[in-house]
């Protein structure tokens, strides 16, 4: 495939990666908006707001980094 073969799905692959990103990142948020509340203070009533959100975005970024670098330098030489 390094060779210059062509592939029928070979577009696919680069979709592929950015769909595994994308669905990351929005779990990622969506998970750290349901568990991260903001301080109650003296109430019982539980907040959330986008900064929670925000949070799990950042951190899912450099987690999708860290997936790519793997599947492009560990399994990529290791499968092929």
């Amino acid at each position: 495939m390094r060779r210059g073969g062509v592939l029928p799905a070979g577009a696919l692959r680069a979709l592929s990666l950015a769909l595994v990103v994308g669905i990351v990142i929005v779990v990622g948020s969506v998970f750290t908006w349901l568990v991260v509340t903001q301080p109650r203070g003296s109430g019982h009533a539980t907040t959330r707001s986008a900064w929670s959100a925000a949070l799990g975005f950042f951190a899912a970024v450099p987690i999708c980094y860290l997936v790519l670098v793997v599947v492009a330098q560990v399994l990529g030489p290791l499968l092929g």
